[in-house]
């Protein structure tokens, strides 16, 4: 999992839910929210952002990010994007299901609408997935299924909404050629190989975990591979 390929998009894994992806010497972070760490969206030549749970969304990190680099620009959902755009005019860009976009040199392409349900009782907020270069899949809070092949879903492993039967599920359905793990926070070492095993033998996918600050290359869809996707 851990080798690199310069000529492909490189993935880093953070803490909790925020991965780095870097190409061309530009850097794209989705997630650096309150769990990942303080240094998260340092250095991103844009982010992008799923939800407005502090776990995925820390408002203070991001406003730090846009101060620090007038070049930066953030693409996410309007409960996120209202918080920011005022203070920030031009650079944060709300975006939602269906959308296409191109942020510092990637390709995004937008899916889902709506936070997993957590209690029947508490609202369901928005939430989107995000589509990277057509290889990397970030769901968010989520378990969406994207209409579109994918390489390397990024797997919410352990979350107050999910279970493990429900993520093995997941990673059947959208049938990566590989999972990797993030919303892991909450996940106890003593509980890893479990998970592992078990997502491992059932989900039909290459699947591991990276631990944080570890990099992987990730394969891009062929030109060809993109035009009969119809992209």
């Amino acid at each position: 999992m851990n080798a690199v390929n310069p000529a492909h998009l490189t993935l880093t894994k953070k803490k909790h839910s925020c991965v780095r992806l870097e190409k061309e010497g530009r850097t794209l972070v989705v997630d650096p929210g309150g769990f990942s760490e303080e240094d998260a969206a340092v250095g991103a030549d844009a982010i992008l952002v799923t939800h407005e749970h502090p776990d995925h969304f820390d408002e203070r990190r991001l406003r730090a990010a846009l101060e620090a680099d007038p070049a930066v620009g953030i693409w996410t959902l309007r409960s996120v994007a209202d918080r920011l755009s005022a203070a920030f005019p031009g650079r944060v860009h709300t975006v939602g299901h269906g959308d296409t976009f191109t942020a510092a040199g990637f390709d995004v392409q937008v899916h889902g609408e709506l936070h997993a349900v957590i209690h029947p009782d508490i609202p369901r907020i928005t939430n989107v997935g995000f589509l990277v270069d057509g290889s990397v899949f970030h769901p968010g809070d989520a378990l969406t299924v994207p209409d579109h092949p994918v390489d390397t879903l990024m797997l919410p492993v352990m979350a107050p909404w999910n279970k493990i039967s429900e993520v093995i599920d997941y990673v059947r359905e959208v049938a990566p050629r590989r999972a990797i793990d993030i919303h892991d926070a909450l996940l106890t070492d003593l509980a890893r190989p479990i998970y592992d095993s078990q997502i491992g033998a059932l989900g039909g996918a290459d699947h591991g975990r990276l631990a944080p600050g570890d990099s992987t290359g990730c394969d891009l869809p062929t030109p060809r591979a993109r035009r009969s996707e119809g992209r």
